[in-house]
């Protein structure tokens, strides 16, 4: 069916092809003055870059955020809908609504401050040394997860059951290098964090003396978890990550923890026959800590996990503290107005309840059809390039085409929808406990699906979300009616132009099936390593000299890329180039174009221009510097500067294409790219 409705759609098509015009790319943005093989990011998006300054609420600002800013003006005009209708309680459109009033209300809130949390604050102070074990049980199973967290997730080894994981407790910092490098920059973002815990203990109710020994007793504990951490670079390993250990294995490694109750008493879930230890040191350094320190240090440990994350949920004194912090870590300059924030909450409690309404609304079937055959013209070309690839057996050739033929493609929404109807949304209560309870209604969603087979219908992201993913437990790639819209996706946009971006996006997408991670996974989702050892020699040499020519690039005066950190995504980027190339040409020569004749131009352009230049076009952004250094840190993404002018180094095409000489900064020769898919 996908493979007729393609056939039609390529053949309505075909007399259209002449008068194709540029829709997602504008031609005022490029700049002639900074040739094409000098820097072609600033050759495409210089204008763009002028005409979408950065304003004090964003520490960058991209097509993404422009999108997001269309998705929330619409999400918006949804929920003030709702809101408008006087629903009945208990109805979805009632507990949408009231939690976007409650987020909007400063006045209630402001006038509560710290009362909600104090009930929380007390029993923490007031736990006596015989029940500091059952106040931990309390934070693992409503607030927090200190010391260590566990949940269960799919088993990396059998994909269709769940497992029990246990990993180590999460960083208030995100990154272990901003507790443990002592560099300007990383000195001042610790130093803010210190200002953060000390504002936000005195806002709820501390003594300056008080909060300065939380200050202290939170950088101890975390220092310390932070030391055992894997590095950025060796949480990519993912066979590393997966350690099964018996109860009585975990009883034996951590007996500060009574192992026998843990379960039942934090998730309502029968002791599991084993769990699967991310990071052994990790959670060492956690259960060894529960051991040796003092009561007074790890109440204060559990007051900042507890304030931490009840603070956006409180007045504004205290999220405007998380907010100058922000200031230092991102360069951000002005909080995002009120009603964005109280948007991003309501989605993140009923986002699908939302995205049901969006798609009704915003997503016509004729954009899901065009997709599906984008998508299948995508797979084709990359079981092409695998069938093609030079350093690759037949025997490990088989075991991709397999695994790329399985790929379960998601358009849009979900074919099933959450159903909300257990979740408790009250007025009466304030703001955070109701936000409370739409926490313990997510984490009771997820601990229910314990002892169930796998539900492959479930979705990631929400529909109105402006990304896409591919998760390779499931093997399927994922792609929300939100980001189908240009300059990545535009029916009245010219082939060229949706290859180059959405095009591009699926080929990316379907190479993290086979990225330094995705690999590792087999055509059903499970960790089965379906390579010979040769192969898995050549595909490590390739990906090494990649990693290198992203280590070379100096983001700011310093500090270099880390290629070993981005692999998965710059591999998946080249991927996707490559790939998206092959389809779009294999479809014009399906419509009978030439791509190379002068009737093929698009507005003076070449098929093959536009569609590079709508790739570059997608990763336009203005970006702050302290920006640059966080995502640098802690994303696993490159700047998009950076996706555009080193991957497309490889692609020996796109020289072809803009005529880029030897002697231009952005030629590569050929004996020195890597072409790995």
């Amino acid at each position: 069916m996908k493979k007729i409705v393609l056939a039609m759609m390529l053949a309505g098509a075909a007399s259209l092809a002449q008068a194709e015009h540029l829709k997602s790319l504008n031609p005022a943005y490029f700049d002639d003055s900074v040739p094409a093989g000098v820097d072609f990011y600033q050759h495409v998006n210089s204008g763009w870059q002028e005409a979408y300054p950065l304003t004090p609420e964003y520490s960058r600002y991209g097509w993404f955020n422009v999108l997001n800013d269309t998705s929330q003006a619409r999400v918006k005009d949804i929920v003030l809908n709702l809101g408008a209708t006087n629903p009945e309680p208990g109805t979805v459109a009632f507990k949408v609504s009231t939690i976007y009033n409650q987020a909007m209300d400063s006045i209630r809130r402001n006038t509560d401050g710290a009362a909600p949390i104090q009930p929380g604050i007390k029993k923490i102070q007031n736990a006596k040394p015989e029940e500091m074990y059952d106040l931990f049980l309390w934070m693992q199973k409503e607030i927090a997860d200190p010391f260590f967290g566990a949940g269960p997730m799919e088993d990396l080894a059998n994909s269709q059951q769940y497992a029990m994981y246990l990993s180590g407790g999460s960083l208030g910092l995100g990154d272990r290098d901003y507790y443990l490098l002592n560099d300007k920059e990383n000195t001042k973002v610790r130093d803010a964090y210190k200002k953060l815990i000390a504002q936000e203990m005195q806002l709820a109710g501390f003594s300056k003396k008080d909060a300065n020994r939380i200050v202290k007793n939170v950088m101890k504990i975390e220092k310390l978890i932070a030391d055992s951490t894997w590095t950025r670079e060796e949480s990519r390993n993912i066979p590393a990550m997966y350690n099964p250990r018996t109860i009585d294995q975990l009883k034996a490694d951590y007996p500060a923890v009574d192992w026998d109750n843990y379960f039942m008493a934090t998730m309502g879930i029968p002791t599991p026959e084993y769990v699967i230890v991310t990071n052994p040191n990790t959670v060492l350094q956690g259960a060894n800590l529960m051991k040796s320190l003092s009561d007074r240090e790890i109440k204060d440990y559990y007051l900042w996990k507890y304030v931490s994350g009840a603070a956006g949920k409180l007045s504004d004194d205290f999220t405007d503290a998380i907010f100058e912090f922000s200031k230092v870590k991102s360069g951000v300059q002005q909080q995002r107005p009120r009603w964005k924030r109280a948007l991003g909450a309501t989605e993140g409690a009923m986002g699908e309840a939302i995205g049901q309404l969006y798609v009704e609304k915003y997503f016509p079937a004729s954009s899901k059809e065009y997709m599906v055959g984008l998508v299948e013209n995508l797979r084709t070309a990359l079981g092409k390039h695998i069938l093609n690839l030079t350093w690759m057996s037949d025997e490990t050739k088989l075991n991709a085409i397999k695994k790329l033929n399985s790929i379960t493609v998601k358009i849009g929404y979900p074919d099933q929808w959450k159903d909300y109807t257990t979740l408790n949304i009250d007025p009466n209560l304030s703001y955070y406990e109701n936000m409370h309870n739409v926490s313990m209604w997510h984490q009771a969603q997820e601990y229910a699906k314990w002892g169930k087979p796998v539900d492959r219908t479930e979705w990631g992201m929400t529909p109105q979300t402006i990304n896409a993913y591919y998760n390779p437990l499931a093997n399927e790639i994922v792609f929300p009616a939100g980001i189908l819209q240009a300059p990545f996706f535009d029916p009245e946009a010219s082939d060229a132009e949706n290859y180059g971006a959405i095009g591009v996006v699926i080929g990316h997408e379907m190479t993290h099936g086979f990225d330094d991670q995705g690999r590792n996974f087999d055509a059903d989702g499970n960790m089965v390593n379906w390579w010979t050892e040769e192969d898995a020699v050549a595909f490590d040499k390739l990906t090494k000299g990649l990693i290198a020519q992203f280590d070379e690039v100096e983001v700011l005066p310093g500090l270099n890329a880390n290629g070993t950190y981005t692999l998965g995504e710059n591999i998946a980027d080249q991927g996707g180039l490559r790939i998206a190339r092959t389809a779009f040409l294999d479809s014009q020569r399906k419509k009978g174009v030439d791509v190379e004749s002068e009737e093929a131009k698009i507005d003076g352009l070449t098929p093959m221009q536009a569609f590079y230049m709508n790739y570059a076009n997608v990763w336009a952004q203005n970006i702050r510097p302290e920006e640059m250094r966080s995502l640098t840190t802690g994303d696993v993404h490159s700047l998009g500067k950076n996706r555009v002018n080193v991957t497309l180094r490889n692609i020996t095409p796109f020289f072809e294409a803009f005529s880029i000489t030897e002697e231009q900064p952005l030629y590569r020769a050929p004996e020195n790219q890597v072409v790995i898919w």
